[in-house]
């Protein structure tokens, strides 16, 4: 397993993503991430999380390698899943989650930074949505929760990302830092959650589900058009030519 786990004194849980080189996550990974955001709810210990990487990126998107090694349409089938349970589980997670992303943050990177709370990121650090030029739709719902409508079909069509020195200007990025005090910020804005009673703060993290539009409904819409491309050829005529080097999108040159 690459996700490593580590609690504080103060109660704030670090989840660290380590599959280099580029930390595209496997499915076993994606699976035990939910688990473990979702086992939060009996851990009266945990006040905070903190979701992170180590390596060159925050996430590349999905292990395309792994996908296209599994038989017939079980690859994205299994992807798929388990990309949606991440996704709530972070989103759904019993106490607030702060993504700290450091750099690239692309395809499953933005449905994760897209669930959680809050989001610190790293000076230049670029946000992205490679998935036309994969063959395949998603984690558009989740974009959305970072990046304005308009600019948001930009980014879907066109597959370009945008810094998160401008996330920050449109408010969905609290802080931009240097890569070197990343951390150190992202553990600042856990403990002020953590110095709160952790009843109360738990009470506040499901109020604000309960009057949110909980994001997975829609991106399970964008998942039967990817199994629909899928059925059609598409994703796999994409996701080979990508291993064999043949085309490189905004993200690939990053990848695999």
């Amino acid at each position: 397993m690459t996700i490593h786990e580590s609690l504080s004194e103060d109660g704030v849980l670090e989840l660290v993503m380590d599959n280099p080189k580029v930390n595209a996550l496997p499915i076993a990974d994606t699976d035990r991430l939910a688990e473990i955001l979702n086992g939060i709810e009996h851990r009266s210990e945990v006040s905070a999380v903190i979701l992170t990487a180590t390596g060159r990126g925050f996430c590349a998107g999905v292990d395309i390698k792994e996908m296209q090694q599994m038989p017939g349409n079980s690859g994205i089938i299994e992807v798929n899943r388990a990309c949606l349970g991440a996704f709530r589980a972070v989103y759904g997670c019993a106490v607030p989650v702060v993504c700290a992303v450091n750099d690239f943050c692309f395809g499953t990177g933005i449905g994760l930074a897209g669930s959680a709370d809050i989001v610190v990121a790293a000076r230049g650090a670029r946000f992205g949505l490679p998935e036309i030029d994969n063959g395949a739709l998603g984690a558009a719902s989740y974009l959305a929760r970072l990046v304005p409508e308009k600019h948001l079909r930009w980014m879907l069509y066109s597959c370009e990302p945008v810094a998160a020195e401008q996330l920050e200007r449109w408010g969905t990025v609290l802080r931009v830092v240097d890569a070197a005090e990343l951390m150190d910020n992202a553990r600042e804005v856990a403990s002020v959650i953590a110095s709160k009673h952790p009843t109360v703060m738990r009470a506040a993290k499901a109020s604000l589900i309960g009057i949110d539009d909980d994001p997975s409904r829609s991106y399970r819409l964008e998942q039967g058009f990817t199994f629909e491309l899928n059925l059609h050829g598409l994703g796999d005529e994409a996701r080979d030519a990508f291993l064999r080097g043949e085309r490189r999108s905004s993200s690939a040159k990053d990848s695999v």
